[in-house]
């Protein structure tokens, strides 16, 4: 079950859902609007080797904004903590700016219980385009779970390779996972 916009508003207000700061304003029918945060990462390698650490670039986004470039990955964060006990998150990016070729959360919108944070966003433009910190970026909509509540003691929540723990973009630790499985 989705939650409605109403129902966010609630969660947020008698403590179910973290979203901070939070602006009623941003509300939807069933998601809350995100912003991006002041920085972003770019991944620099010329090829990635999943084993090894990626060359990245940690840039502040000037109020006249950052040009993105076809043809590179980023990393921003969301402006908001976003999280919950209670309900699973999922951010996806806005049909607005998809429809003027920045994709967003291509591959990990979901979120996991318990998990409170500045989300790291993965951002990619088919042909070059200025951000903004601040700027209203993606949706975040939130999930009533069923069945056994797996929250105590949580796996996810306790891997040391987890991105559960920052407020800053992460950078992939894919290569961490690789060394584990060898």
């Amino acid at each position: 079950m989705i939650l409605t916009g109403n129902e966010i508003e609630r969660a947020v207000r008698d403590g179910r859902i973290d979203l901070e700061p939070f602006d009623p304003d941003l509300l939807n029918p069933n998601s809350y609007n995100y912003r991006l945060g002041a920085e972003i990462v770019e991944l620099r390698s010329d090829v990635i080797d999943l084993r090894g650490e990626q060359r990245t670039v940690k840039v502040s986004i000037p109020p006249e904004g950052f040009r993105l470039e076809p043809r590179r990955v980023y990393l921003g964060t969301t402006l908001e903590v976003i999280g919950s006990d209670s309900f699973v998150p999922s951010l996806i990016g806005r049909s607005s700016l998809g429809r003027l070729g920045l994709f967003l959360q291509i591959t990990a919108d979901l979120g996991h219980l318990g998990t409170r944070h500045r989300w790291t966003l993965e951002l990619k433009v088919v042909q070059p385009l200025i951000v903004y910190p601040g700027m209203r970026i993606g949706q975040v909509s939130f999930w009533k779970p069923e069945g056994a509540d797996l929250l105590e003691g949580a796996r996810y929540i306790q891997q040391t390779h987890s991105y559960a723990h920052f407020s800053e973009p992460q950078p992939s630790m894919f290569h961490k996972l690789l060394d584990d499985q060898t």
